[in-house]
């Protein structure tokens, strides 16, 4: 379980913003318990934010968020919206 993490509220649904050095592997077991949109940043070799939320079932991830932590966050939530997932 992750703590301390920073949540961006400003709208629904909320998004917990997951720090850098955090495995793919922490983000599916808090994900897991905790059932709420983490947006998980880029990886070293890597330029977009993704997304991660819980089906019920199992973890789906959308990719390609772009760079901007702002337009991340609402690209990420928009999509949550349009599925459904709020």
């Amino acid at each position: 379980m992750l703590y301390n993490l920073e949540i961006d509220d400003s709208d629904s649904p909320a998004i917990a913003l997951v720090p850098h050095g955090v495995s793919w592997e922490e983000v599916r077991d808090h994900i897991k318990i905790a059932h709420h949109p983490m947006l998980v940043p880029p990886p070293a070799d890597g330029d977009q934010f993704a997304g991660a939320y819980w089906t019920g079932t199992d973890m789906v991830v959308i990719d390609a968020l772009g760079a901007d932590l702002d337009q991340a966050v609402d690209d990420f939530r928009a999509a949550l919206q349009d599925l459904g997932e709020t």
